[in-house]
């Protein structure tokens, strides 16, 4: 029967009471990892700042050292030694590896770490996970999952406030760009305003015409130049360009 609110809450106070008694007496912290059989009191005890010994006891004991969700709480705790962390990083779960890999307190080396491991992973995830993922994930992952062949992870992608407008701008520019891409970018309210991302949807050969037409008359006149002289833009584009330029230097004059 689960504990109510109130008996559970003692029970974490007694059970980190009784990790700081253990203080940094690897036996006796083992002895206590060993005698807990609640995942969730080991779980609640492990987001305290708990000696490194219970740290430690809770990696090598089984059956928490075979519990990736425990493990995970060691990685995050505030006292868990890189070398520590980095070893357990390899055993998480994707959605615990996403949580590592932005907590900013920890060590960047374990970031890297979780980033890779989700990186070589990505293939392997369902596309819900993907989207879920897509929320949560930090700037190195977000090319990969801008790039995705399904547009929900795109759109997923690009709510994200960890996007930086750079990243998204040599996203759109590449030569590989999905069209699902360039789409979901264009109906984006988060990215309408951006004149980067304006400009970047402009001279991107694989912009519907129409979609890159809208935006001809935002770009100040040096860019509306570019867009003129760029012979890998289609000739109506350009043409609109040149247009629009010769329109703005007349009002000038």
């Amino acid at each position: 029967m689960p504990l109510s609110d109130d008996r559970a809450a003692a029970a974490v106070d007694a059970l980190f009471a009784r990790a700081l008694a253990a203080g940094e007496n690897a036996a006796r912290a083992r002895a206590l990892v060993d005698d807990c059989s609640d995942e969730t009191l080991v779980a609640a005890v492990l987001r305290r700042a708990v000696p490194l010994a219970f740290l430690d006891a809770v990696a090598s004991v089984s059956p928490w050292a075979e519990r990736p969700r425990v493990l995970a709480c060691v990685v995050l705790n505030p006292r868990a030694p890189r070398a520590l962390a980095q070893r357990l990083v390899g055993a998480l779960y994707w959605r615990d590896l996403a949580e590592v890999a932005a907590t900013p307190r920890l060590a960047a080396s374990v970031r890297a770490r979780a980033e890779s491991q989700l990186k070589d992973g990505l293939a392997d995830m369902r596309l819900g996970e993907r989207v879920t993922l897509a929320r949560l994930a930090t700037p190195p992952l977000l090319p990969l999952l801008l790039a995705d062949a399904e547009p929900r992870v795109t759109e997923a992608a690009l709510l994200n406030a960890r996007l930086r407008e750079e990243d998204l701008v040599v996203a759109l520019r590449r030569e590989d760009v999905r069209p699902s891409l360039i789409a979901a970018t264009a109906e984006c309210p988060r990215w309408q305003p951006s004149y980067a991302v304006k400009l970047a949807l402009v001279v991107q050969p694989k912009t519907p015409l129409p979609l890159a037409l809208q935006r001809i008359s935002s770009l100040v006149p040096r860019d509306l130049g570019r867009v003129a002289a760029d012979g890998t833009l289609r000739p109506l584009l350009r043409a609109a360009a040149e247009e629009v330029l010769q329109s703005s230097t007349a009002q000038r004059d």
